[in-house]
């Protein structure tokens, strides 16, 4: 086989196929690469050999720059070899992504995390730059240890399941320490991004969310409601280490939205405690399964 005429005519084949059906050239583009990246594994005599010597890719490159123009170097190359190595080795040939979003992708090694981000991107129709900022944040990272087990294992999520520890709330004023309200509105004022901490499904619904206990009314941090999970989330925001007291007090709010909000067709009220220090054993020895707790950074 002419390795390097079948790689050519599959980039002009591309290149024509873009001009004359535009609505579907992501899908064709990753199609495209896919099969290059293949054809020069194929061409270097497989994955083991094609790990240490660029020399084809070389002169592949320099061919093809002058016989089709710009946009194929080395680099270029090389990442559509990679873009083949990942899909083989288990990630989604997904065309709700783009390739822009595939050379992100490429740089980690970790097939599981990779299909991680690649649900997310799908899920959250999330940018090449939303995408980019979630990797460098080590979103996946942050999950627990029971989370990642479930993903491995294809395991139905809770809506605690997806809650990243600690938390990333952005702090575009440098603030070192915070009040609740500071910490509060640091929140709101990039709600999407909290949203996308928290996991899937989450709406915002009210800050200060005035609700009424005896004869005292009482104001809860932040309300949501998780659609997937068709239930509503109490936020309290704590800038001190987990107490107990913060527990009863979150614990009163949620029976509150229970009693006098949820409707018989919603799944009962989830509390999250946000707090600047975990305290685990004020969590274990908790009598409500259905509260927890994550650590914040700014």
């Amino acid at each position: 086989m002419n390795y390097y005429n079948e790689i050519k005519n599959e980039l002009i084949n591309n290149e024509v196929y873009k001009k004359v059906k535009d609505y579907s050239k992501n899908k064709h583009d990753l199609q495209t690469y896919y099969n290059v990246g293949k054809l020069l594994i194929e061409a270097q005599g497989g994955e083991a050999r094609a790990k240490y010597g660029n020399r084809l890719i070389k002169e592949y490159s320099k061919r093809l720059t002058n016989e089709l123009g710009k946009g194929y170097t080395m680099s270029s190359l090389k990442r559509m070899r990679q873009f083949y190595l990942m899909i083989q080795k288990g990630a989604p040939l997904a065309h709700q992504l783009t390739w822009s979003h595939y050379q992100e992708l490429i740089t980690i090694n970790d097939i599981v995390t990779i299909n991680y981000y690649i649900k997310m991107c799908i899920s959250h129709n999330l940018s090449k730059r939303k995408l980019r900022e979630i990797i460098k944040n080590k979103e996946y990272e942050r999950l627990p240890e029971y989370t990642k087990n479930k993903l491995i294992n294809n395991e139905i999520n809770e809506v605690q399941d997806l809650i990243k520890d600690p938390i990333i709330i952005k702090n575009k004023y440098n603030y070192e320490n915070v009040s609740e309200k500071v910490l509060k509105q640091l929140i709101l004022e990039d709600l999407d991004s909290f949203l996308l901490e928290l996991g899937e499904g989450f709406t915002y619904i009210s800050n200060e969310y005035k609700i009424k206990l005896g004869n005292r009314y009482n104001y809860i941090d932040l309300l949501l409601f998780n659609i997937k999970f068709n239930c509503y989330i109490v936020i309290e925001l704590k800038v001190t280490e987990l107490k107990s007291e913060h527990v009863g007090q979150i614990e009163k709010y949620m029976n509150y939205i229970d009693k006098n909000i949820k409707t018989i067709y919603q799944d009962k009220t989830i509390g999250i405690i946000i707090c600047k220090k975990n305290n685990t054993f004020v969590i274990e020895y908790a009598s409500d399964d259905r509260i927890f707790s994550k650590e914040y950074v700014l």
